[in-house]
């Protein structure tokens, strides 16, 4: 008796077992079909500073940012889901293409985005033309990407060096400051904001009377702050950005350097980093920005929304993370497919039109559109909180930016 019931219960363990086993076989399966065009999903990567000098300049606002453009587009394009990733790529431009490398060939991620740092930006695009991906760069500041560097898949949104030497450099060189001292970052984005500032100011007739480099991520700014003053510039010029310029203008206080009657040009300066000083210090600077969240009504809307999540207002980093995600998905289902030079030629078609800017995405990848002239307002001149800028001067996007015909992007020359 108990024989046949063992027997039994072999052949029950034996029938439960392959039914087990083909359940895994057929779960297998389906884990190694590969997903097809129309059912895979659309994903998007946000690839930015989270931990360093620009953790407030773009960081964990834009991964919010993004993730705002993709809720305001519904979630899904083309019948498909949109994902989100995001890293940290510490400002270095190796772990930032190694976090590029592994998003596009492991992850199969259609686009990257935000790229604050320019020697990251310009090497992830790089990386992005050759692997016929799309970027847009949102942090990063040098006009490099739209002119030597630029990529038919390739695009930079906000604001460049040209537009911010236009705008900051041009205002403070018109109202008297002639001669200029600059304390630069030393790698690609410094660089070229130096660059491009002391063309505008030598154009206008002012003349450049020293310069030094410092460190990126630099914590004591003393030496090179005493060379400026000893300079007797006018106007010191900053290019630099983040808690590098923040900490330059501590520390140009506790010198008394604008007491002494030379001014301060942050030339890349966020209402992020406002914040971050405080009226009492940041009074008087002028800077230029692409956003602000007091602009408009459109502008408030979309900012009270955002500061729900994160707690403080957006700077142009962040509301350009959400435009530039929200156009490429619009470009997107405009093309019917991810393939990047269909959504590139989409995005050059459409108009930009949402909270953050109008304009026109040109050849070279350049979004044009208008860029703002602030001046900072004094503590008592706030009415409320983050009530910290006075418009001096709306600077309309043709004239902000390097005219197309005179730039060095090869996809803009005509073969001879």
């Amino acid at each position: 008796m108990s024989g046949t019931l063992t027997r039994r219960a072999r052949v029950v363990l034996g029938a439960m077992l392959g039914a087990a086993a083909l359940g895994l076989l057929a779960l297998g399966a389906a884990r190694a079909a590969p997903e097809s065009d129309t059912t895979k999903p659309v994903r998007i990567g946000i690839l930015n500073d989270q931990s360093g000098t620009y953790a407030d300049f773009g960081g964990r606002g834009s991964v919010v940012a993004a993730q705002m453009a993709i809720d305001d587009f519904g979630g899904s394009v083309l019948g498909r889901k949109i994902v989100l990733l995001s890293a940290d790529h510490q400002n270095k431009p190796d772990t930032g293409v190694a976090i590029a490398r592994q998003w596009f060939d492991a992850d199969a991620v259609d686009m990257i985005g935000e790229l604050t740092t320019s020697s990251v930006a310009l090497a992830v695009q790089d990386l992005a033309k050759a692997k016929g991906k799309i970027d847009i760069v949102v942090g990063a500041a040098t006009s490099k990407l739209t002119n030597e560097a630029c990529s038919p898949t390739g695009f930079h949104w906000a604001y460049d060096t040209y537009a911010l030497a236009r705008g900051t450099g041009g205002a403070l060189v018109e109202s008297g400051g002639k001669s200029w001292f600059f304390i630069t970052a030393d790698y690609a984005f410094g660089h070229q904001l130096e660059k491009d500032t002391t063309d505008f100011v030598t154009a206008k007739g002012g003349t450049v009377v020293g310069a030094v480099n410092a460190p990126f991520q630099n914590s004591d700014f003393s030496s090179f702050l005493l060379q400026a003053q000893a300079s007797k510039a006018q106007v010191i010029g900053l290019a630099n950005a983040g808690t590098d310029t923040t900490n330059a203008i501590k520390q140009a206080a506790e010198f008394g350097i604008t007491k002494g009657g030379q001014k301060l040009a942050g030339l890349l300066f966020t209402l992020s980093d406002v914040h971050a000083l405080g009226l009492k210090t940041a009074q008087g600077l002028v800077l230029t920005e692409a956003f602000y969240w007091d602009r408009d009504d459109a502008s408030r809307q979309w900012a009270e929304r955002y500061f729900q999540k994160m707690k403080r207002m957006p700077n142009m980093i962040q509301a350009g993370t959400y435009s530039s995600v929200l156009h490429y998905l619009k470009a997107v289902k405009a093309a019917g497919t991810t393939d990047a030079k269909a959504v590139a030629a989409k995005m050059r078609e459409l108009p930009v039109d949402d909270m953050f800017a109008k304009g026109t995405v040109r050849e070279d990848g350049t979004m044009v559109h208008d860029m703002y002239l602030f001046e900072v307002k004094k503590p008592e001149e706030s009415k409320k909180p983050w009530d910290y800028y006075k418009l001096l001067r709306t600077i309309p996007g043709e004239e902000a930016y390097q005219a197309q015909d005179k730039g060095a992007c090869p996809l803009t020359k005509k073969a001879s």
